[in-house]
């Protein structure tokens, strides 16, 4: 798969780091080279990066845009004063042949001020001169709605890039990439990432689906809008995670935010309600709940018995997604995923 980079003058030097670090890592992990990265610049020729390093554009044009599958406009300070004329029309080709538009910090901006990023969900900047009632402001590091991709910049972009790995490549890829790459946020994505490819089982469409629920843990997608992410009716993906996996895409969901909600317990510190929030539960009750049902005892019991169990009643890690059992699939009601 193809990248391009457009960098604008005052580009963040570690976004533009960590988007070369992190394609590279991939292919070294993969064996090959899955990811080529090309570079293009506002001007045409070299800019200066926000430390003062200048880059030189690979391309002086604006042609070949149906060649990318990943576009991304990483921009410093004052983008809008670097808007040149092919750009719009390079981004519309680039789009219609199926390339993912995405933005970092005030490169997001720029998306927004040419209306790619209306009727989508997305990470923006503060704009002091406009307002965007047609974009759903995300409070995420990043966001991945529709062929577009928008971060808040620094660390976020790797978690970003991850997360369009998994798309493309699948979440075992972006998992041990992730976990290549470093520790604290991007390592939650990682090992989020480890979990749906857990979840999915060889079914390569079961794969991005487990890896569109693995990126929104803490806040669960509607399943109608995963169903629409993937290009199927929810009637559809119902039968094919069936079919695949045995259980319906909401009991699927619920194990995967239950299994990282498990791994919290026996990781961390963190309180149950900080533990309920981070695996998008409506009350630290409702986890309590889900998560004794599930594992047959409370988070704090779980806890408690820590260094004495490995692994939670209940759950094999190595195998696929347990079944709930009959009280937790009525926890998949209280959380507004309908079975079927």
């Amino acid at each position: 798969m193809h990248v391009c980079l457009i960098l604008f003058p005052q580009f963040p030097i570690l976004g533009f780091v960590l988007i070369r670090e992190v394609l590279e890592l991939a292919n070294r992990i993969a064996g090959q080279p899955l990811f080529s990265c090309r570079i293009r610049t506002v001007t045409g020729a070299d800019v200066a990066a926000s430390d003062g390093m200048r880059i030189a554009a690979e391309a002086q044009d604006w042609e070949g845009a149906q060649g990318f599958d990943l576009v991304v406009l990483c921009a410093g300070p004052h983008p809008l004063d670097h808007l040149p004329m092919g750009l719009r029309g390079f981004l519309a080709r680039a789009e219609a042949a199926g390339a993912t538009l995405a933005g970092l910090d005030q490169g997001a901006l720029i998306l927004a001020r040419l209306g790619l990023l209306d009727g989508r969900e997305a990470v923006l900047p503060p704009d002091p001169d406009r307002t965007y009632p047609h974009i759903a402001l995300s409070e995420r590091t990043h966001a991945f709605d529709r062929q577009r991709l928008t971060s808040s910049g620094g660390l976020a972009t790797a978690e970003a890039m991850l997360d369009w790995i998994a798309r493309s490549h699948g979440p075992a890829l972006a998992a041990r990439t992730g976990a290549a790459l470093g520790h604290g946020h991007i390592a939650e994505t990682s090992r989020a990432q480890a979990l749906a490819a857990r979840a999915g089982q060889g079914d390569p469409l079961m794969t991005r689906m487990t890896a569109l629920m693995a990126a929104h843990l803490d806040a669960p997608l509607p399943l109608p809008r995963i169903a629409a992410e993937l290009d199927m009716s929810l009637k559809r993906l119902r039968l094919r995670c069936r079919k695949a996996l045995g259980r319906t895409p909401a009991e699927v969901y619920l194990d995967l935010r239950l299994r990282r909600a498990a791994q919290l317990v026996d990781e961390t510190t963190l309180t149950v309600a900080e533990i309920a929030a981070a695996t998008g539960f409506a009350s630290p009750s409702a986890f309590t709940r889900s998560y004794g049902n599930h594992f047959g005892k409370p988070p704090r019991a779980q806890r408690a018995q820590r260094g004495k169990a490995a692994t939670p009643t209940g759950w094999d890690a190595a195998t696929e997604v347990a079944r709930p059992s009959g009280q937790a699939q009525s926890d998949l009601r209280d959380q507004g995923m309908t079975r079927v």
